[in-house]
């Protein structure tokens, strides 16, 4: 117990005093995730939104495909990641692994079923009328789906947090194709890895806390979203 307090002091601490390697790391796995996650909506949104409303043989192997996703492990997606960005590996010549782009598309790939699953069970929930009524006024196929997007508002920014998430938490990816370089790579999760790895349990656990504080925060909005979705 007294482990778990001083790691919350050590933690006070680093973050008052503005630690470099902790408001690095901090800084490093927000702009990674949160670039991420933009990339994954700007995909994922259009296609939850099509899968909402096309009919086509196999949507329902599509869409739990998708949903499937959703649970990926992102040890599984590091490794997928790895193969791809190593040497013999497709995208080899691009010498993207252990760079922060390699975790960037590692985390797209955590992120991008997640918000088209969500969207698609937004947009599907919606009064059919939304589209009808949207069509009878003129507006265009880019006006029609604006208008879904508008109407599904709190789903589409639930699917978007809860990627976000996922991602700024999580630490296969992340490990494994950046290599938890310092000052290059190293993110808040592999940070914390690295700190009880090395015996500094304190530290460790002050760098546990600080992305906690980040995933509580997430979660939060979440929650607030969700009862103002149900009212």
């Amino acid at each position: 117990m007294d482990l778990i307090w001083d790691g919350f002091k050590e933690a006070i601490h680093l973050v008052v005093n503005c630690d470099p390697l902790v408001m690095s790391a901090a800084w490093r796995s927000i702009w990674i995730s949160s670039l991420a996650v933009v990339l994954a909506a700007a995909a994922g949104l259009p296609l939850g939104i099509a899968l909402a409303l096309a009919t086509f043989p196999g949507k329902r192997w599509v869409i739990a495909a998708f949903r499937a996703g959703m649970a990926l492990p992102t040890v599984f997606v590091g490794v997928v990641c790895y193969a791809m960005f190593s040497r013999q590996g497709v995208l080899g010549p691009l010498e993207l692994l252990y760079s922060p782009w390699a975790i960037v598309i590692g985390e797209f790939v955590l992120a991008f079923p997640i918000i088209t699953a969500i969207t698609h069970g937004a947009v599907k929930a919606l009064d059919p009328r939304v589209g009808e009524t949207a069509l009878t006024l003129g507006a265009g196929p880019f006006r029609r789906w604006r208008t879904y997007i508008s109407e599904a508002r709190v789903g589409v920014v639930l699917a978007v947090l809860t990627a976000f998430g996922r991602c700024v938490t999580e630490l296969g990816i992340a490990m494994m194709v950046g290599g938890n370089i310092k000052n290059h790579t190293r993110t808040l999760a592999t940070a914390t890895a690295l700190e009880t790895g090395k015996g500094e349990f304190a530290r460790g656990i002050a760098m546990g806390v600080v992305l906690l504080v980040i995933a509580l925060s997430v979660t939060i909005v979440i929650v607030l979203l969700s009862r103002e979705d149900k009212e």
